[in-house]
């Protein structure tokens, strides 16, 4: 015969605190001690609230140790996990060390349920660059990154190869004319919806970022952001795009959601540090709760400023086609710095952080990247669990911005840049083609989490880094 059953008043007796951790463990004993009697349940619900860290892996209590270390004072250090949770890394030989000592501490959260390390990963705060991070109902803000929802956008044009090597000069001058990068922007931008959202007028953050966000629409950012002419050539005739087998004239993009993404990624980052205390080489790591208003204010303004980087290529992309005075025939758009909501194969939600990485999910299309001398790959994800449906968002750098001004010549990355075939429009040393890791070795590393349907090769490449224009990081 069932027993009486304890109350959200009988648990903050025992000293629970208010909110999620006493419905976790009202839900715990109906489903795994309903029979149990309340002493039995009292006495273990002490153990629980005395020292949750002991019950973060107990099939039962677990969820309710997650919500107890969560919502302990915010002054209070969390202790991270012994041991780190198993996680999987492709091509571990070309990553560096600090790359994968930061996926380590990440696999030590207690909020961390499954990791993940592609093959272009290399250093960045927090989650490293290529790095996949699944956590159960929390969100880290550095684990999405500071340019929220960077992605890549392509369309294809009816239009022969032979075109660019004929109209190079002309397809500079539409490069020119209708993108700006780093601090420029149109001086007449175009309005979009998305500008038009009631979030800019319900969230504290983004009352202020409406009009930068206005003033940069359309526009890509600096460093390693691009917008390109190359050769788009379709490998088999089964494809999502109805395309036969050939050579297409294309448009690539590369860039985010520009100072909104970043000032959204900046006051989330440092609520999330002060709400949630890690030791020192984890701080960097610190996450919202979704229960909190604080988590779910975040992942709306996340997903607004996913939605602007998206508006911003397709205004690029439109611009593009008006200039060549053609319609495209397929248009491709992945993206990155982004945390989705997905399901385990228990069929459990987790929040997915993709911080330069590409969603693979089967048959989800993306577009991985090389250099501006490299291919870039059009691929289709195979679903591959062990990866968390993800793979590489591009080549991975081998060389950091401050080794490749050290380092590097500006006549021999010219040299090299021009025997590819290749015009440069802007950039700098530190985004010359020898920053970057062996595409082709990347993708040799990942052909269990994608099948390549086609390949990208840049011809006309415009970058930030051009000060006529006032273009500057």
């Amino acid at each position: 015969m069932a027993t009486r059953k304890l109350t959200g008043k009988d648990l903050r007796k025992l000293g629970f605190p208010e909110g999620r951790a006493i419905g976790e463990a009202i839900k715990a004993m109906e489903e795994h001690f309903k029979d149990k009697s309340i002493l039995h349940k009292k006495a273990m619900l002490k153990k629980v609230v005395g020292n949750p860290g002991l019950y973060l892996k107990h099939e039962a209590w677990g969820p309710v140790a997650m919500a107890l270390i969560i919502k302990k004072d915010h002054n209070e250090t969390l202790a991270l996990r012994e041991k780190r949770i198993p996680y999987n890394i492709y091509g571990a030989q070309g990553i560096e060390q600090g790359a994968i000592n930061q996926m380590e501490i990440a696999m030590k959260l207690p909020v961390t349920k499954y990791g993940a390390l592609m093959p272009d990963a290399h250093h960045g705060y927090g989650l490293p660059i290529g790095g996949v991070l699944a956590t159960e109902n929390a969100v880290i803000p550095y684990g999405v990154g500071v340019d929220i929802g960077c992605r890549m956008c392509m369309t294809m044009y009816d239009i022969p190869p032979a075109f660019v090597h004929q109209n190079t000069d002309e397809l500079k001058d539409m490069l020119m004319e209708n993108t700006k990068f780093g601090q420029a922007v149109f001086k007449r931008p175009k309005d979009h919806e998305v500008l038009d959202r009631s979030l800019f007028n319900e969230i504290n953050v983004l009352k202020s970022l409406k009009d930068k966000a206005w003033q940069q629409i359309g526009s890509s950012g600096g460093g390693n952001h691009f917008v390109e002419f190359g050769i788009t050539e379709i490998h088999s005739d089964i494809n999502e795009f109805n395309l036969p087998v050939g050579k297409y004239l294309s448009v690539l993009s590369h860039s985010g959601s520009r100072g909104l993404g970043a000032n959204i990624a900046r006051h989330y980052t440092k609520l999330a540090m002060d709400m949630t205390k890690l030791p020192g080489e984890a701080k960097h790591l610190a996450w919202l709760d979704l229960d909190t208003e604080a988590g779910q204010e975040y992942w709306l303004a996340m997903n607004l400023a996913g939605d602007y980087a998206s508006a911003c290529h397709h205004q690029i992309h439109d611009r593009l086609a008006a200039a060549l005075g053609e319609q495209p025939l397929a248009l491709i758009e992945n993206h990155h710095n982004f945390a989705w909501k997905e399901r385990d194969a228990d069929g459990k939600e987790i929040i997915v952080h993709r911080k330069g990485a590409t969603p693979a999910g089967e048959g989800v299309m993306g577009i991985i990247p090389g250099s501006m001398t490299s291919p870039g790959f059009i691929v289709k994800g195979k679903g591959n669990v062990e990866s968390i449906n993800s793979a590489s968002h591009g080549a991975g750098r081998v060389l950091s911005r401050t080794r490749a001004k050290q380092t590097l010549s500006k006549k021999e990355v010219k040299k090299h840049i021009k025997k590819a075939g290749v015009t440069l429009i802007g950039s700098g040393l530190d985004e010359a083609p020898q920053v970057y890791k062996n595409i082709h070795e990347v993708m040799a590393q990942q052909t269990d989490l994608v099948d390549v349907l086609g390949t990208f090769e840049p011809k006309v490449v415009r970058m930030c880094g051009d000060e006529r224009f006032g273009e500057v990081d």
